[in-house]
């Protein structure tokens, strides 16, 4: 437990064995499940955590409660890590309110069947009164889901932000204050945009809605709390959320069967290096994290898809990749492509089609076909792909 601000607990829990969250994401560092106490006249607590951490947390808020029962359980966030554990608390406290958006209360309907919960349902402009404390309630839906709700309390200055503005890592790992975090961005960058990266639009009308708020604290559901510094996290999520670029360079992807793409693809980044581009990152699509790439991929302003034909297709993990980025509403970007095949190249199709589907995508230069290995009749081809990458 650790007081964050007068009167507001932490009362959350790190899982460090967890190996991918949501079953898909790699957290080498765990993942933290945050949840909050608020001790006035009425006593809140806010969000649960995943069955996974169930008992460690039941303790945390008893401990909390010092023999005290709950007025109020506040459910910002319905996905079944931080409401998992809302029927037994719901049985342990069975006056206790629980305080959601009418469609939370609908979807804990189906996450519990056949159990009554004691509800009330709020909207936006609505307002929980605890005695000194308070709890401002604004509606959030799709950051990420529909249900979701944000608070601010505003005698502390305290934003309840769900999930935005969290990270992957535990924090037993990362620090538990985002200053203590020795690179918040990282990971704060790969959870947004595996996250979130689709709802950009709806991250920005929920910034629009709490920029005149005298924020001084923001306790995400996941990730470190911040306190220090708060307009470098602002000023992030509103670059991300609108799709501009973070950082100006190229990020060069690839996806090699027998090694052939791979060494034209690092060629490329070395050649675009060579001519000075300002950063190239790279990535082997078959064999590095596909959160990383997609991250990577909304970081830099232009992507470089270095791939193999396969099955007159695409080869899978390149394939796959491009995908996610679909998912994610990847755009307003540029691309490049190359393309490789021994008889009948089909990637550069593929690829074509795929990101004319996404938003604001426009490719630079022509179409690089690579027959099997590098030659030196091909590096003119490059050259010129570079010149216009660059341009």
């Amino acid at each position: 437990m650790k007081e964050i601000a007068k009167g507001i607990l932490y009362i959350g829990t790190d899982d460090t064995q967890l190996d991918l969250f949501e079953s898909q994401y790699v957290v080498p560092e765990g993942m933290a499940y945050n949840s909050y106490l608020i001790k006035d006249e009425k006593y809140a607590v806010l969000d649960t955590v995943d069955r996974r951490k169930g008992e460690d947390w039941l303790r945390n808020l008893k401990e909390a409660l010092e023999g005290r029962a709950p007025d109020y359980l506040v459910v910002h966030h319905m996905e079944p890590d931080h409401s998992a554990l809302i029927g037994e608390l719901a049985a342990l406290y069975p006056q206790m309110q629980i305080v959601a958006s009418a469609k939370a209360i609908q979807l804990l309907g189906q996450f519990q069947p056949g159990q009554c919960f004691n509800t009330l349902a709020v909207k936006e402009g609505d307002s929980l009164s605890l005695g000194t404390c308070q709890l401002r309630f604004f509606a959030a839906p799709m950051v990420h889901w529909p249900e979701v709700l944000v608070s601010f309390e505003p005698s502390t200055g305290t934003l309840f932000s769900a999930d935005a503005f969290g990270k992957f890592g535990a924090l037993s790992t990362c620090g538990f204050y985002g200053d203590e975090d020795r690179d918040w961005a990282c990971e704060g960058r790969r959870y947004y945009f595996n996250i979130c990266g689709k709802y950009g639009a709806q991250v920005q009308a929920l910034l629009k809605k709490l920029s005149g708020l005298p924020v001084k604290t923001i306790a995400s559901l996941h990730g470190p709390v911040l306190r220090k510094d708060l307009d470098q996290y602002l000023s992030l999520y509103h670059t991300w959320s609108s799709y501009a670029v973070e950082t100006p360079g190229v990020f060069v992807a690839y996806a090699s069967i027998h090694g052939g793409t791979k060494e034209v693809a690092l060629k490329f980044a070395r050649l675009l290096r060579d001519k000075g581009c300002p950063k190239v990152a790279t990535c082997d699509l078959t064999r590095d994290d596909r959160a990383e790439a997609v991250e990577d991929a909304f970081r830099y302003g232009t992507l470089v898809m270095a791939a193999c034909s396969y099955d007159a297709g695409l080869f899978t993990p390149a394939y796959d990749f491009l995908h996610s980025l679909q998912m994610k509403g990847w755009q307003k970007r540029r691309v490049a492509l190359i393309e490789n095949g021994s008889w009948a190249p089909s990637a550069g199709r593929v690829m074509k089609e795929m990101f004319a589907a996404m938003k604001d995508v426009e490719q630079v230069g022509e179409l690089v076909t690579i027959k099997s290995r590098l030659k030196k009749e091909d590096e003119p081809a490059l050259e010129a792909l570079a010149n216009a990458v660059l341009a």
